[in-house]
């Protein structure tokens, strides 16, 4: 079980909001109300962590030490939606999201595959850790500057006991493994080629509700985050590289494959199908479709 050891990793690791973020060196006039703003969108949006994790523990009750690390993914994510709004309450009251803004996204997530889904948040906290550094280095403000270091490198911990699951379910599963996580990988790679930043809180997650089935459609301002994005923290290519670079890198080390690009990816995941198909006489798993 990996459980153990990474709560013991973790427990390291995790900061406390009372003593590691430096509330006492506000300066009030470094905070925009644009700035503010935007803090409360991620405040809501972090707070998706709670039907993320009902999801999780609904799809992978085959596989309790997952999820019984679930019990420290959603801890410290939950952490970073109340550092948000604990920095609103001290600073901007105003715009301290209620109860009803936050309860909003929490909504029921329609079944999908469990190992898809691993690689889909994956790929999210790869994301959102340079999301959160463009964003410390956008804010002039000395107290969210440093909360949003420290959620960068929460997120960059996530992303990586995630990888530890994946490579031991290509221990269990296989190639079945290897096409779902080839598969939303490359997907999530390509979202520069899309003009769409790709991330689990703006894909479509049920049916029943669409087009009012994703995170952000249920924000206060829905196309808060693709405004964030480009004309607030102006996450550009270089940024967009990064986190292409970053899936990549990781995906070489767990396949032992060389994987620079994404046309390598890409050929790399057709072998594998191909493998599938020929092992199972043509019959596919639905991970690999």
């Amino acid at each position: 079980m990996l459980y153990p050891e990474l709560y013991a990793q973790l427990e390291k690791a995790r900061w406390n909001m009372a003593d590691d973020i430096p509330w006492d060196t506000f300066a009030g006039d470094k905070l925009s109300d644009e700035q503010a703003q935007t803090i409360k969108m991620n405040a809501i949006t972090e707070w998706s962590a709670l039907p993320a994790t009902e999801m999780f523990l609904r799809d992978n009750q085959h596989d309790s030490d997952f999820s019984a690390f679930m019990s420290i993914w959603f801890y410290e994510e939950q952490k970073h939606s109340l550092v948000l709004m604990e920095y609103l309450r001290r600073f901007r009251p105003d715009l301290c999201p209620t109860e009803e803004e936050l309860h909003a996204v929490r909504f029921e997530f329609d079944p999908a595959p469990p190992l898809e889904t691993l690689m889909l948040h994956f790929c999210g906290e790869v994301r959102l850790t340079q999301w959160y550094r463009c964003a410390s280095e956008w804010h002039t403000e000395p107290v969210i500057k440093s909360i949003y270091k420290h959620l960068s490198q929460d997120e960059a911990r996530h992303g990586g006991a995630y990888l530890k699951y994946m490579k031991k379910a290509i221990g269990n599963y296989g190639d079945e493994a290897r096409a779902a996580f080839a598969k939303i990988g490359l997907l999530m790679a390509s979202s520069a080629r899309s003009g769409k930043p790709l991330h689990p809180t703006n894909l479509h997650v049920n049916e029943a509700l669409f087009p009012n089935d994703t995170i952000q459609s249920r924000l206060p301002d829905p196309d808060w985050l693709e405004d964030w994005l480009t004309s607030k923290i102006k996450f550009d290519e270089d940024w967009e590289a990064r986190v292409v670079g970053g899936i990549l890198r990781n995906l070489t080390i767990l396949f032992e494959q060389p994987l620079e690009t994404i046309t390598a990816l890409n050929r790399y995941r057709k072998q594998i199908v191909t493998n599938l198909k020929e092992a199972g006489d043509g019959a596919l798993p639905d991970a690999a479709v």
